[in-house]
């Protein structure tokens, strides 16, 4: 468990607030975050770096809360953004346009057009049929904007497949073979100035060859743009660090500095990132309530009030997360297998299967470890389940930061047409004509 999760008197914390007493406020399920373990990370991140002083964009996609952009934004972070929402996010969380990279393969005319108002740091492009729109649409404002091009360098990260973005068939950047003739071509279209490169080939990477063999591939092409005249001034090394969820050894971001400053160092350039999962996973928990205990004839099956539709990333992916008791148990208790699932109408609603837990009973909590990443920003409200509540804790303080709507809010959110008649007025509709 994460260090600003400590276990205390037998019973789990966040920071110095007991889950219990969180739990009894908003109800399970719900996320917590922890301050001190977001803001740590972060500054991990930018110590790796201190003599680079990067430009650190948090990836918005990984969690997305207002309360945890405005804490990185006081820390110093710009954001990565995919989306006109999360541009809009990252501005309300006080984040300056001068610190937001556009990412992205689909971005629309509306999205490219509010990131031009905005006046953001860069947009990565990811094709020439998005750099001659995004050139329309600059030209007509008369600004000129700022792309870097990002490049498909045909490495394939071990990851899950996924999650890996930097293969040749792979939908995102443009491939590096035609990265040269791309970037000419922004530097002569009217309304874009292109100013480095970019790249990102894939996210909860525990193996740093591959980053070296992206970044060296990148390098030759910065040496081949320069060599032809034109100008490179900034790189955007992209995210992906993996955190260990099961076993896994993360790795060390003095060794993957030490190796973006060996390939880097000689070119002179000004870097960017995009951490996002490595910042945001460890801080954060799922904590749930168990419903009921089905016993079987060779395993349990444990019922809880979170669901695929609170963390997806198992069903997904077939993701692994730590599990524990919120009341820790005995030493030496005895350990059975059980199934973790949710009440969701699919069989792939599961959590953990065949996992080896402690002795468990109806109205225990638990806590599902490392879902501060990709947790809440993947939630829905399928089978008509309310959205789970989110918690930051500060020391011995905790505020709601999303709370759980009512189900009178969820269903403002459909209309119903005028031509639909009301049931409880309509003529019942006849079976069939009585039998004679």
């Amino acid at each position: 468990m994460s260090d600003c999760f400590p276990y205390r008197s037998e019973v789990l914390h966040a920071e110095t607030v007991s889950i219990p007493r969180i739990a009894a406020a908003v109800g399970t399920p719900f996320y917590v975050y922890s301050a001190a373990g977001l803001a740590a990370r972060y500054r991990h991140f930018a110590d790796a770096f201190a003599a680079e002083r990067p430009l650190i964009c948090y990836s918005v996609k990984a969690n997305s809360n207002l309360a945890v952009l405005r804490l990185f934004a006081g820390l110093g972070a710009g954001a990565d953004i995919v989306s006109e929402g999360e541009l809009r996010r990252a501005l309300a969380a006080g984040i300056p346009p001068r610190r937001i990279i556009f990412s992205g393969v689909g971005k629309t005319a509306p999205e490219l057009e509010a990131a031009l108002a905005a006046r953001i740091h860069q947009v990565n492009v990811e094709s020439v049929p998005e750099l001659r729109r995004l050139s329309g649409l600059a030209a007509a404002r008369g600004v000129t904007s700022p792309v870097a091009i990002r490049v498909n360098p045909d490495v394939a990260a071990s990851t899950h497949p996924k999650i890996a973005t930097g293969r040749k068939d792979d939908k995102f950047g443009i491939a590096i073979d035609e990265t040269v003739a791309a970037y000419r071509l922004a530097a002569e279209l009217p309304g874009t100035e292109p100013v480095g490169l970019a790249v990102h080939i894939g996210s909860q990477l525990t193996d740093l060859d591959p980053y070296r063999r992206a970044f060296e591939r990148l390098a030759g092409v910065v040496v081949e743009l320069r060599a032809a005249g034109l100008t490179v001034g900034r790189i955007d090394l992209g995210g992906g660090l993996g955190i260990g969820y099961h076993g896994e050894r993360a790795p060390e971001l003095a060794d993957y500095a030490q190796l973006v400053r060996r390939i880097f160092a000689p070119l002179d350039l000004a870097l960017a990132f995009e951490p996002g999962r490595v910042l945001t996973a460890e801080a954060g928990l799922l904590i749930t309530k168990i419903v009921y205990v089905k016993e079987g004839l060779n395993k349990s099956c444990v019922v809880v009030d979170a669901a695929m539709n609170d963390l997806l990333r198992p069903a997904l992916y077939g993701a692994w997360h730590d599990i524990l008791p919120v009341r820790r148990p005995p030493a030496g208790a005895p350990l059975s297998r059980a199934d973790l699932v949710g009440p969701v109408c699919e069989a792939g609603d599961a959590f953990a299967v065949d996992r080896h837990q402690p002795p468990l009973a109806e109205g225990d909590l638990l806590a599902i470890a490392a879902a501060g990443a990709y947790g809440a920003v993947m939630s829905s409200t399928y089978n008509s389940r309310l959205l789970a509540p989110e918690v930051l804790v500060s020391g011995s303080r905790f505020s709601i930061i999303r709370p759980r709507p009512s189900y009178d809010a969820l269903l403002s959110l459909d209309a119903i047409p005028d031509w639909l008649p009301d049931p409880d007025r309509a003529e019942p509709q006849s079976a069939g004509r009585a039998a004679r």
